[in-house]
């Protein structure tokens, strides 16, 4: 937990959530989703990990990486999205990971070729797992449950004042959720502000109530005195100003916030803290902050994991359509 003194936001007291840095081997938000995701793969003896995302998914990304240290092997069923360094770097990451790309395309044909790449690893004996796209399942959600209680935590120890607003990215929601919920369940009433960045199948209100409902049923079942909570689209309120042109699509504010944070000492992207972080400038910007700390949760992962790749970075181990992006 930092302070995060950056430039449009003077008078208010922002805070940063050092999740960039949750894990060793890859940080953000990823790590507290897939060790409850990995755990009960290994609990199953799952041998295959298969997921989806963007082509330049982060999710995908960790997957592979911390699937890879828990002897698993993970395909990667990838989606367009606007093409920039990034994604060709992430591109070049899977496979030097060991992952299975795969270029879906868009939806119909993750559907498809999802159906196609399980029967295949079942037949193999591979006991395959479908992880959905941002690790957000009941298990993934359970993470940020858990992270709720680790603020809380944080608070009874005097790191922080408890924060008036925690802002964080919105893309499928298991975040959000899991977070909001612990919060809850510990007790914080400090509001949760879910910031959109994606037009790919975006979740509403009701359908993240759903998923905090069943998160907590999970809960509840392990520990029957955990107390029943009334959750409902209310409790999930999802600002949409900052998604711009898509998913994976820059925008002028994202990019002036990612600026602004690397003047503070902070790297971030435009895909989702940048836009979560334009977010909160904005609102400085109109006086619509509320009075307290601010808890900005950074989802973004600082660790470099380049340098560590255990294969060289090869693009004629990528499908087709995509080695013409490095042609």
């Amino acid at each position: 937990m930092e302070p995060l003194p950056i430039d449009g936001l003077e008078g208010a007291q922002l805070l940063v959530k050092r999740d960039d840095r949750s894990c060793p081997t890859y940080g953000g938000n990823k790590p507290r989703k897939l060790e409850f995701v990995i755990g009960r793969c290994l609990e199953r003896g799952v041998r295959r990990l298969v997921t989806t995302g963007g082509l330049g998914t982060n999710h995908g990304l960790a997957t592979t990486i911390l699937g890879r240290e828990a002897g698993l092997t993970t395909t990667l069923l990838l989606v367009d999205q606007p093409v920039t360094e990034k994604v060709r770097e992430s591109l070049l990451l899977f496979t030097a990971y060991g992952a299975e790309v795969v270029h879906s395309r868009n939806i119909p044909g993750t559907a498809l070729q999802g159906i196609r790449i399980l029967l295949r690893s079942r037949l193999r004996g591979e006991r395959p797992m479908l992880v959905p796209a941002g690790g957000s399942s009941v298990e993934g959600t359970l993470g940020f449950v858990s992270a709720a209680f680790e603020l809380a935590e944080q608070i009874q120890a005097g790191m922080l004042e408890r924060p008036s607003e925690i802002y964080l990215p919105v893309g499928t929601g298991g975040t959000y959720v899991g977070l909001a919920l612990g919060l809850r369940l510990a007790g914080i009433p400090s509001r949760v502000v879910g910031v959109l960045v994606t037009d790919i199948l975006p979740p509403s209100p009701a359908r993240l109530a759903r998923a905090a409902r069943a998160a907590l049923r999970r809960l509840r079942r392990a520990d029957p005195s955990i107390p029943e909570l009334a959750l409902g689209p209310a409790d999930f309120p999802v600002t949409t100003g900052q998604v711009g042109p898509g998913y994976g699509a820059s925008t002028p504010a994202a990019e002036r916030a990612v600026r602004a944070a690397l003047d503070a000492g902070l790297g971030l992207e435009t895909t989702y803290t940048g836009k979560c972080l334009a977010e909160i400038r904005e609102r400085a910007g109109r006086g619509a902050l509320d009075q307290g700390p601010i808890l900005f949760w950074n989802t973004f992962n600082s660790v470099e994991v380049k340098q560590r790749a255990p294969r060289p970075f090869d693009p004629a181990e990528l499908p087709r359509s995509l080695r013409q992006l490095f042609e």
